[in-house]
Formats: C-alpha cells, sequence, structure tokens
C-alpha cells in the first residue's frame, strides 16, 4: 500500500501520509513521494486547494527513527535537505492555499509540517509536540521559523525545550492553529473549510499567501510597496473583475480561479 494516497474531488487535491501503523512516521519514500504530489499539485490548474490530512489515529508522529539509526539509511545530513526541507519549501511556495487537518498526534517534523500550512485544523483529542530535545536535537522542518512568528519568542522557546504537550484547545488558544472541532465533526468541517477556499479566488488567496509569507522579513516601508505591487495584480485578475460584478448584479460569484 503506498505511504501517501492522494485523490483529487471537486478542485480539493486530498494527501494522505498513510503509514498508520506507525502513526504516519516519515521515511525517505514517504518524503520523497509527498514531495511528488505537491508538485503536481502545484501542476494542475484544476487543483484549488490542498488538504492534508493522516490515515488512522495520528496525523504525523514526524521521523521514523529506524532510518535515522539505520547505517545504509540516508542519514541526518540527505533526510534534511532531500526530505524535510524540500516538503516545507514546496508548501510554502505553492500558489495554492494548503489546510493542515490534524487528526490526532503532531510531532516533531509531524507538527513543523502542519505549521508551515496555510490553515491548521485540529480534532479535539489532537496535540502538538516539539519532541526534538527529547533525543538531544533541535526543531527542524522549519519549527524554529514558524513557531516564534506564531505565539511568540518565550512560549516558543519554552516549548522546544521542554517538550510539552500541547493540546489542540491549547493550540488554538495561544494562537499556533485556527480551529478545533469535535472528534466526531472534525472530518466534515475540516473539509468544509477546503471546499470553501476551492470555491475562491484562487490567484487573490496566492498573492495574500506570498504577501504574508514576505512580511516576516521586511519593514514597514518594504511591505506598503508590495501590497501595491500585488494589489495590481490582483485587479488585473478575471476573478476580481467577477467579484465585482456579482456585487453590483446582487449575485453570488462564480470564481474560476483566474
Amino acid at each position: 500500500m503506498s505511504s501517501i494516497l492522494f485523490t483529487i474531488e471537486g478542485g480539493i487535491a486530498t494527501i494522505t501520509l498513510n503509514r498508520p501503523d506507525k502513526l504516519n512516521s516519515f521515511n525517505r519514500e514517504m518524503a520523497l513521494l509527498l514531495q511528488q504530489q505537491l508538485d503536481e499539485c502545484a501542476s494542475l490548474q484544476g487543483i484549488r486547494c490542498v488538504y492534508i490530512t493522516g490515515a488512522g489515529k495520528g496525523f504525523c508522529a514526524g521521523q521514523d527513527l529506524a532510518e535515522v539509526v539505520d547505517p545504509e539509511g540516508p542519514g541526518m545530513q540527505r533526510i534534511l535537505s532531500e526530505h524535510y526541507n524540500p516538503i516545507i519549501t514546496r508548501i510554502r511556495n505553492l500558489e495554492k492555499p494548503v489546510v493542515a487537518a490534524v487528526n490526532g498526534v503532531a510531532a516533531g517534523a509531524g507538527a513543523n509540517i502542519a505549521l508551515a500550512c496555510d490553515i491548521v485544523v485540529a480534532t479535539q483529542s489532537a496535540s502538538f509536540i516539539q519532541a526534538f530535545s527529547k533525543i538531544g536535537l533541535i526543531p527542524d522542518s522549519g519549527g524554529t521559523f514558524m513557531l516564534p512568528r506564531l505565539i511568540g519568542w518565550q512560549k516558543a522557546s519554552a516549548i522546544m525545550m521542554l517538550g510539552d504537550k500541547i493540546t489542540a484547545p491549547q493550540a488554538e488558544q495561544m494562537g499556533m492553529i485556527y480551529k478545533v472541532f469535535p472528534d466526531e465533526s472534525f472530518s466534515a468541517e475540516s473539509k468544509k473549510i477546503a471546499l470553501t477556499l476551492s470555491q475562491m479566488p484562487t490567484r487573490g488567496l496566492a498573492y495574500t499567501k506570498q504577501v504574508l509569507s514576505r512580511s516576516m522579513t521586511n519593514n514597514l516601508e518594504q511591505q506598503l510597496q508590495l501590497e501595491d505591487e500585488y494589489q495590481q495584480r490582483s485587479a488585473n485578475t478575471k476573478d476580481f473583475k467577477e467579484g465585482v460584478q456579482s456585487f453590483l448584479e446582487k449575485r453570488n460569484p462564480e470564481f474560476k480561479g483566474e
């Protein structure tokens, strides 16, 4: 059975991490296959939203440590440079919204892959763990970049050093994730978010994503200039024209993602 399940329906690409017996922990095969699927999401115009979740009880437990200690394995340097760093880069560069539907534990690289997505939702019973310090490692997969910007330096430092288990409600309260849903309604509610995004102006959402990403390093003047540039791009899209026309005609818009 494939370690990644991939389906497309109604403009939504669903990527399911599929090693449930290992809490969907990553090995090389799974990491490279996820990169391939993200590339496909980028290339297919009909895909307007990406929805990432996990099979079974967990979202992703991070790296499969058996591969790390395997003398025939890829080794730590290749695991970062060829597995996780390209995954994070693809998620952030993808010109489509990415929803992380965290259906269970998200630990280590699994937590940080989720936090790299544009919208993160979780089940009531899910949890997030920066597990790296427990085995003498530093947080990777963009965690040291994303987490302080989401929740602040002090909380991020404590969570990363202590390796605290953060429940989904705690994560929502501190601004780490967008929203928590009851376990029984999680699938329907999280997919509703993906459906909404898939019917919105895709180019405008992509520009929003790009401008937000660059706000992390720009000063105010640079950011205002960037907003000017990308607002002009947005105003030249077909979806903007449809949005204005539908407003004037008092009807629901029909966005095409163009």
